[in-house]
């Protein structure tokens, strides 16, 4: 089967639900606590979402996590999307493991890093890509680079995409479609919120409305391809193609978003699912997650003219010690190298398979549900409403959702502990681990509606 990359023992089963510090997982997250707050590095990890104690991972392999009491899980995160192989993935390893030998960081140009670039703009449209070491840093420097290209200062995004913790780009929306946005959390500034217009997403009446109104001033329009951080909200058919023709008639950038999407949704990423085919181009476009093959890497790209404004070539300035590290692009590359035709096949029958025994087992449990799918992402939503937009997302059960998450933890099955987060798989996702998935269905499908019915009791 594609993508075994080694062997995989069947899932233990010490007690997965142990929340006491007794546990290794429990004592590590109290120590945690003390010394970092929410005792993560990342919110969704704690997670409060869900309730209960986050399991602290020891090892991967494959398509399996193994946390510090020894449990095993088939993982449904793949590190939030990177591990497009899977974990552990022996030629990647190998190839970063020759890098470390050679050295950690230079602060000098490598081979490697012009090499992962050429891979880069081979995949996708952009003529010219810029190396940074985050998600965040990458919109932010694209949005900066648009600014400085088009001499404007207003910035539109939609509710619910996430481009990071940029200030401008934690933002929420204003009282009205076409209004300035107010700050989305503390220690945002009015003054950089204020730069921002945020709108409803596929809703193109609040584009035409906000450019309208602005387009005079507005500089760039940031969206992710598909986004993924409220679950998958697929953009409606030529939804992106009329963002990129309105920009360019108000002489304002499209900036796609494909952080989550790059090298995931297709071996185009999200572009390759309508861009690719309808003809259009963003003028921006940024990267991470696949593209560092599970090292702290990502980038932005665009057209030639306007990444030649970049500083040293121009006066936009950007810089990063650590941009283009040797030991991360080497691992971004060499997963690119083996993200083949034949892989995203694999990924896209294993994700029809889950997603498919997913629908299945929550009809026969009687619970309402969605699943919402973009390439090889997809993501399940509990409510009886297609969700379209960010609003729409915050209808769905969320009790339900923390009861099934539990559920499945308890059979070995690792899922995203947000009921707003996308679901990944890997070529390392064989029979095996499928099946584990599906096995552990049912129960959790019961344990949902359990959840359903005891909320709607509670109301009555």
């Amino acid at each position: 089967m594609l993508g075994d990359n080694g062997p995989v023992t069947q899932p233990h089963r010490a007690d997965p639900r142990a929340t006491a510090p007794t546990s290794h997982s429990g004592a590590l997250f109290e120590r945690a606590r003390a010394v970092t707050p929410g005792g993560v590095n990342s919110p969704v990890r704690a997670f409060n979402a869900v309730g209960g104690t986050p399991r602290f991972i020891r090892s991967a392999s494959g398509a399996w996590l193994t946390d510090v009491d020894g449990n095993e899980y088939v993982d449904l995160i793949c590190s939030w999307g990177p591990m497009l192989l899977g974990h552990a993935h022996p030629e990647v390893q190998a190839a970063v493991t020759a890098a470390v030998a050679r050295g950690t960081s230079y602060g000098t140009p490598t081979e490697p890093e012009v090499e992962l670039a050429e891979e880069i703009v081979a995949r996708t449209p952009v003529e010219a890509v810029r190396f940074v070491s985050s998600g965040t840093e990458a919109t932010m420097s694209a949005i900066r680079l648009a600014r400085g290209f088009t001499g404007r200062d207003l910035v539109v995004k939609f509710a619910g995409c996430y481009h990071g913790h940029v200030d401008a780009l934690l933002a929420s929306a204003g009282s009205g479609l076409a209004t300035l946005a107010v700050p989305g959390t503390p220690g945002v500034p009015a003054s950089a919120a204020g730069e921002t217009i945020v709108l409803p997403y596929n809703d193109r009446a609040a584009v035409e409305k906000a450019f309208a109104e602005h387009g005079d001033r507005i500089a760039c329009l940031i969206t992710e391809a598909t986004p993924g951080n409220m679950g998958i909200v697929p953009p409606e058919p030529g939804f992106n193609a009329f963002l990129a023709e309105t920009c360019r008639r108000h002489g304002a950038l499209f900036v796609s978003d494909e952080v989550m999407t790059g090298f995931r949704a297709t071996r185009q990423g999200g572009w390759g699912l309508d861009g690719a085919v309808e003809g259009w181009v963003p003028d921006l476009m940024t990267f991470g997650k696949v593209m560092g093959g599970g090292f702290p890497a990502a980038a932005f790209g665009g057209r030639a003219d306007v990444m030649g404004r970049l500083a040293p070539e121009g006066p936009v300035y950007q810089a990063g010690t650590l941009s283009g590290n040797p030991v991360a692009t080497t691992a971004g590359l060499t997963t690119l190298r083996l993200a083949t035709d034949e892989v995203y096949a694999h990924l896209d029958a294993t994700a029809a398979t889950i997603g498919s025994a997913v629908v299945d087992a929550l009809v026969n449990a009687g619970v309402p549900h969605r699943l919402q799918s973009a390439g090889t992402m997809f993501s399940v939503f509990f409510g009886d409403d297609e969700v379209r937009d960010f609003e729409g997302a915050s209808r769905q059960d969320t009790t339900a959702f923390a009861a099934f998450f539990h559920a499945m933890l308890d059979a070995g099955v690792y899922l995203p502990p947000s009921a707003y987060e996308a679901w990944f798989v890997s070529a390392a996702h064989d029979d095996r681990a499928v099946q584990a998935v599906i096995d552990a269905l049912p129960g959790a499908a019961r344990a949902a509606a359990g959840a359903t019915d005891n909320r709607e009791g509670n109301r009555s």
